[in-house]
């Protein structure tokens, strides 16, 4: 299993504008929250978290935090990205209790793919509606992800929400708040193959007059020929 480390600085000033200046400097601003221990606004740097997100395991695993000499457990809650630079503009962490339940979202990894007789021996396609899932669990339980086995799905066969296995001591977070058990995961299905639209040739204007027009100067030659030889 991944371990990652963070290493981060408490920060006192707040707002907009330092952290703005927290970013020219190639810094990352963030908070820290959860366990009823109140709210800590911290400092990273911006290059190192950038390369931790780098991988999909960072996303899904308990993270060392480490301020100073103090060090906790935390997950990563959210991020905040630039439009359209390669830079992130803000962190949450949320610090975890090993006894309480916990709420994530993990991502889906399907299996047997390209060896499923939809696809294998029926010609099909995957479409992946979902590439992740909310799911809740104690930390000791938390998954790096869920596997969809798709080794025995045929062609025009869906995978359902309602058919993700789950590992002991993990529920999922939809089912258990009102979702649709049959909210699509994966389908199988034939390619679409566009229709090629024909474009019908249009007569040149005046195309169609010029025809006759020629046959009858054609038959007036015929006719000045035959008086001449007379």
């Amino acid at each position: 299993m991944n371990q990652f480390e963070i290493i981060a600085e408490p920060r006192d000033d707040v707002g907009k504008g330092a952290s703005r200046r927290l970013r020219r400097a190639g810094k990352l601003p963030g908070v820290v929250y959860g366990s009823d221990r109140g709210v800590t606004a911290i400092t990273l740097d911006q290059d190192d978290f950038m390369h931790k997100i780098e991988h999909e395991a960072f996303y899904s695993h308990i993270l060392t935090l480490r301020i100073g000499k103090d060090m906790e457990k935390v997950v990563l809650k959210d991020l905040q990205r630039h439009p359209f630079k390669r830079q992130l503009l803000h962190i949450d962490l949320q610090r975890i209790n090993e006894n309480e339940m916990l709420t994530m979202r993990i991502p889906l990894h399907f299996t047997n793919e390209s060896k499923c007789p939809g696809i294998k021996t029926g010609g099909g396609v995957a479409s992946h509606v979902m590439t992740e899932i909310e799911i809740r669990c104690l930390p000791k339980d938390l998954p790096e992800f869920i596997e969809v086995d798709m080794s025995e799905v045929i062609l025009g066969e869906t995978i359902h929400l309602v058919d993700l296995k789950l590992p002991e001591g993990v529920e999922n977070y939809a089912l258990l708040h009102g979702g649709d058990p049959s909210q699509s995961i994966v389908t199988v299905h034939l390619p679409r193959v566009e229709k090629e639209e024909v474009e019908e040739e249009v007569p040149v204007e005046g195309a169609l007059a010029a025809a006759p027009d020629a046959e009858s100067a054609a038959g007036a030659e015929d006719k000045q020929d035959s008086d001449d030889r007379k």
